[in-house]
């Protein structure tokens, strides 16, 4: 899945990483999940990050792209070294993340779907977090991979909010949210279409 750099709004803030950290914090506030803090932390770091379009997006004969999960995931598995193969893993892991908040519509719309970059986000995190106790010794961030691993769907949530907040991208109709909600059973998802009058009752609905 690639997209058109023309199809991203990346904001020019001044203070980038403390605007994503209050508009995180907000969404987390407003969903009413504990999530944890150092977690959060990598992930403000994480948008920060990629509001430069370089960290996104590669340049290829017709313009600029992001590189496919797939790709990444090869590119993990004829890594050289472990530290090359963690780089790849982390960095499908972040494109995953990244993509299925803020692109969550435009991937429901595409031929793979958000829960594809959701169970590929997750299990490259998980792979982090299983495996290398030795290649990597920051134990929090170990950590933080686990925590994402295991909470995926709810930072998918998180961001998803942050960037409809932010009109960083357009906003998701109605059917949009009932397909994401079908498919994924994000909780998020299930709350906007209960204020939108369309789910009127609770529901354990869970992904296929």
């Amino acid at each position: 899945m690639s997209h058109s750099v023309n199809d991203v709004k990346l904001i020019t803030n001044l203070n980038i990483n403390e605007y994503f950290n209050d508009a995180i914090h907000d969404a987390i506030s407003h969903q009413h999940v504990r999530l944890n803090d150092e977690t959060v932390v990598y992930i403000v770091n994480l948008l920060t990050y990629y509001t430069l379009s370089e960290n996104i997006f590669e340049a290829e004969e017709d313009g600029l792209s992001s590189k496919p999960l797939a790709f990444i995931y090869k590119d993990a598995l004829e890594a050289a070294s472990n530290e090359e193969r963690n780089a790849h893993y982390r960095k499908l892991g972040d494109t995953a993340l990244f993509t299925s908040g803020f692109f969550a519509g435009s991937l429901e719309r595409s031929a793979v779907g958000v829960d594809y970059f959701i169970s590929m986000g997750g299990s490259a995190y998980g792979f982090l977090a299983d495996t290398t106790p030795r290649t990597i010794p920051d134990r929090s961030l170990r950590e933080v991979f686990t925590d994402l691993a295991e909470h995926f769907m709810s930072y998918v949530d998180v961001l998803t909010e942050v960037s409809e907040s932010s009109d960083l991208v357009d906003d998701r109709d109605i059917l949009s949210l009932y397909e994401s909600w079908l498919e994924t059973g994000s909780d998020y998802a299930r709350q906007r279409l209960q204020e939108n009058g369309v789910l009127t009752f609770p529901s354990n609905k869970k992904a296929h």
